[in-house]
């Protein structure tokens, strides 16, 4: 067996701990792995989804153009979506932004924010 090969969903991380990883990485884009691992954490595990949902509002708004951060971001947007059946309306709207700019140009935002959108459209039954 190629363990190597294997993924796993990262675990939700205490609070504070996504809040300095998200923070370290808008500030220097080499943290954007470690902070994408604390993103889809809290997206898939947490059960505050006030707070999740501000943190995908911070780094979807704050990430520079082409990071891997935004598409993870509508993606993230997508999995609260279906996780808690709502998104605020500023998610909503940035959910949608997300995947205009991935659909005009992939380089600025990549297709997981496509991906997000279609999931929030289908669990929050949105034509």
């Amino acid at each position: 067996m190629h363990s190597h090969l294997s993924f796993e969903n990262p675990p939700a991380l205490p609070h504070e701990v996504v809040v300095e990883t998200l923070e370290r990485a808008l500030r220097d884009p080499s943290h954007e792995g470690e902070a994408a691992d604390a993103l889809v954490g809290i997206a898939l595990n947490d059960d505050d989804r006030e707070f999740v949902e501000h943190w995908c509002m911070e780094v979807g708004t704050r990430a520079v153009s082409g990071s891997p951060l935004l598409g993870l971001v509508g993606l993230c947007l997508g999995h609260i979506a279906r996780r808690f059946g709502r998104l605020g309306d500023d998610a909503l709207a940035l959910a949608r932004s997300l995947a205009m700019r991935a659909e005009a140009d992939p380089a600025d935002v990549d297709g997981r924010a496509l991906d997000g959108y279609d999931d929030v459209r289908s669990f929050l039954h949105l034509r």
